[in-house]
């Protein structure tokens, strides 16, 4: 029978495995720096664990061939035991020496280094490229240089790390602790990769990924270490009742990813190895740009026409610059008119470009269609205005009727961060019930407190709080769902619940008698003829100006006043009243020249060459942008909403969209009563009271 997986974590005793590893990088104190431990100490961890497992594969295989084959000598049977580990068939990988952690470290320790290369350079080509991707074999001379070989071998040579003391599931937890630490010590930000395991199972259980009949492909564009891989796969297995269907999971389930750190990659690959899954496509490199064998970085390499999966989810790092001077704005670009066509996000902030990638790796309805789910933080829900790319992107999500639900999830869930995150769910295959519908489940309250914190984390949810959010979303599509934290939002044609106008007005203010106001003020622009075109344009009305103006070159001074219409030529106007002010000065710049042209540039320079000093008055306008709710009469909205004349307004050429969960779920509290307030004051002034008498009886 193949063994179902369990998704229970003992907290407890990886905790104790975690300090207990955590002990083997304080060692390191004094030689290596602290950013510097976890390239020492997370590589021999999967070495160790990949280890147990090849120790426990040839046992298992000696114990057979002396079944089969009792006459042979244990030298014999070694032979044979070490010919079958060297055929891939027969074994997932192997060691071509016979050396161990444990003989290494007992050997002669002047050749320790040179042993522990040797058993390093034994493994097969597909361990090999893990020890690559973690550059252990530059590690192991640092670790010679600085005499901190012999501990670490010393601790790790016989720890339990095989998958029969640990799954890998409850590998992953323990190597993001170890990471968290690693991340804390070093004075950084906690990584991107660390996603409870309680979500991932969450967002599995909502994608309703069924025990499959046919090939069925699971995907992740930021994969980590794999958890969430890892977790749907164990879920599969944990819901087949019995062998038939453990054997389709195995089978017919694929898993695929790509991960752009190679130390989260190196483990995510060792995890497969460890499980034998053959069938595994997982790369390095980054999954929004497309992949040039040739450049250093390597992008997309499930991107193929044929590279589309059934069910997508991942948890991508919040708020990463993809842009700027160390980004790969460049690489980004050259998807802008096939994937990333509906919009790009702001170069600080690439989740929505995660989730744009695996909405183009949908299959299509016709063919079964795929569901995604991914979290995000608040950012992609309102990031953005109107025709900015973030909008866009929700936009195109919504018009093409793909965003199903949104789960608002509690806070401080997370181990890098204490912030509110969402479960989006997308679908391109949505049941009748669903279509031009979204749901959105208020679930911040489903958590209850960590028994101990871990670093933010401090609240978990349960079997109970998952089960509730899968209610609401399975039972909440009811037309008269009455239920407080479940709201349905309409999106169709006729009404669209995240859509706006954004509505430019120009309106005229009023004064104090809420009369129409003219102002008079100091014009604080420079004062040319672009500028007061503008002027002219904006207010479409007579303007009054009062200039007062210095020749610096003559020291002689003007005071010019004119009005100026929406229609009038500011330039001549101007050059008119300037010949009137200062004839002599004019006369002076122009009396040797004969030519047109040479004079009119001679008095356009004497022009600009005025210190002015301007006060004009205008009506007051003030112009300001609307954001007004999609189906609302915009002439009516203005006028109640602005309550001032309203001299002209525009709306934009094309909608925004935004989704503001927190207020559509906010719940008016009314304060607390003045008495009541004044009441709880005196209570309390009592008690001090009684305090204070204590201390001075005693």
């Amino acid at each position: 029978m193949l063994p179902q997986a369990s998704l229970s974590l003992n907290k407890q005793k990886l905790d104790n495995l975690a300090s207990e590893i955590w002990k083997s990088a304080t060692r390191l104190r004094g030689k290596f720096k602290a950013y510097e431990y976890q390239n020492v100490i997370l590589p021999i961890i999967v070495i160790r664990r990949l280890e147990c497992v090849l120790l426990k594969w040839r046992e298992d295989k000696k114990a057979e061939i002396r079944a089969k084959k009792p006459k042979l000598t244990e030298k014999e049977v070694e032979a044979l035991v070490k010919k079958l580990e060297l055929n891939p068939q027969q074994a997932p990988f192997s060691n071509k020496t016979e050396w161990t952690l444990r003989k290494v470290y007992e050997e002669d320790h002047t050749l320790l280094a040179e042993n522990f290369r040797d058993y390093i350079n034994g493994f097969s080509k597909n361990v090999d490229e893990i020890i690559e991707h973690f550059n252990y074999r530059a590690v192991i001379g640092e670790m010679v240089k600085r005499n901190r070989l012999a501990p670490i071998l010393n601790q790790y040579k016989e720890e339990p790390l095989g998958p029969d003391n640990l799954s890998n599931l409850e590998m992953g937890y323990v190597y993001e602790e170890l990471l968290r630490r690693f991340s804390e010590e070093a004075g950084e930000e906690a990584g991107d990769h660390f996603t409870p395991r309680e979500v991932i199972r969450l967002m599995v259980e909502l994608l309703e990924i069924p025990i499959p009949e046919k090939h069925l492909s699971i995907y992740d564009p930021a994969c980590g270490t794999g958890g969430m891989l890892s977790v749907a796969q164990e879920h599969l297995l944990d819901r087949a009742k019995t062998d038939a269907e453990r054997r389709r999971v195995v089978q017919l389930v694929t898993v695929h990813g790509q991960e752009l750190s190679p130390p989260n990659y190196a483990v995510c690959k060792a995890d497969l190895l460890i499980k034998d899954d053959r069938q595994a496509k997982i790369f390095l490199g980054n999954s929004l740009i497309p992949h040039d064998p040739h450049s250093r970085e390597p992008g997309d390499q499930l991107a193929r026409p044929n590279d589309r999966f059934d069910y997508m989810l991942s948890n991508p790092p919040f708020g990463v610059t993809w842009g700027g001077k160390d980004g790969y704005d460049a690489e980004v670009r050259k998807l802008e008119t096939t994937r990333y066509k509906a919009g790009i996000p702001r170069v600080t902030d690439g989740a929505l470009l995660f989730l744009e990638t695996m909405l183009a790796k949908m299959k299509e309805p016709e063919k079964g269609g795929s569901r995604i789910a991914i979290i995000f933080n608040g950012s992609p829900l309102s990031n953005g205005d109107c025709g900015q790319g973030e909008s866009n992107i929700r936009g195109w999500i919504l018009e093409n009727d793909w965003l199903d639900a949104i789960v608002m999830l509690p806070d401080q869930m997370f181990y890098n961060t204490g912030i509110f995150t969402y479960v989006w769910l997308l679908r391109n295959e949505k049941p009748p019930s669903h279509r031009g519908r979204v749901m959105i489940i208020d679930a911040r309250k489903q958590f209850e407190k960590e028994p101990k914190a871990f670093s933010n984390k401090r609240n978990r949810m349960t079997d109970a709080h998952r089960q509730w959010i899968e209610e609401c979303y399975r039972d909440g599509w009811k037309t008269r769902s009455s239920d407080d934290h479940v709201k349905i939002f309409q999106n169709n044609g006729k009404q669209k619940d995240f859509a706006y106008h954004k509505v430019s007005v120009v309106f005229w203010q009023t004064d104090e008698n809420d009369q129409p106001a003219i102002v008079t003020e100091k014009y604080e622009k420079t004062f040319s003829a672009a500028n007061i075109a503008k002027e002219q344009a904006f207010y479409d009305s007579d303007m009054e100006f009062k200039l007062a103006l210095t020749d610096n070159d003559s020291g002689c001074f003007a005071i010019v006043a004119f009005t100026l219409g929406p229609k009038d030529s500011f330039p001549k106007t101007y050059e008119r009243l300037i010949r009137q002010a200062f004839p002599s000065e004019i006369e002076a710049v122009t009396k040797n020249l004969t030519d047109a042209t040479a004079k009119k540039k001679a008095v356009k320079h004497f022009i600009d060459s005025l210190q002015t000093d301007v006060d004009w008055t205008h009506r007051h306008y003030v112009k300001d942008d609307e954001y007004i709710p999609y189906g609302e009469d915009i002439e009516a909205f203005l006028k109640c909403e602005v309550a001032k004349p309203i001299i002209r307004w525009e709306d934009s050429p094309q909608l925004g969209y935004e989704i503001v969960p927190n207020k559509y779920f906010y719940r008016y509290q009314p304060p607390t009563p003045a008495k009541d307030l004044l009441d709880q004051f005196w209570e309390l002034e009592k008690e001090a009271e009684k305090m204070l008498e204590g201390l001075a009886s005693s």
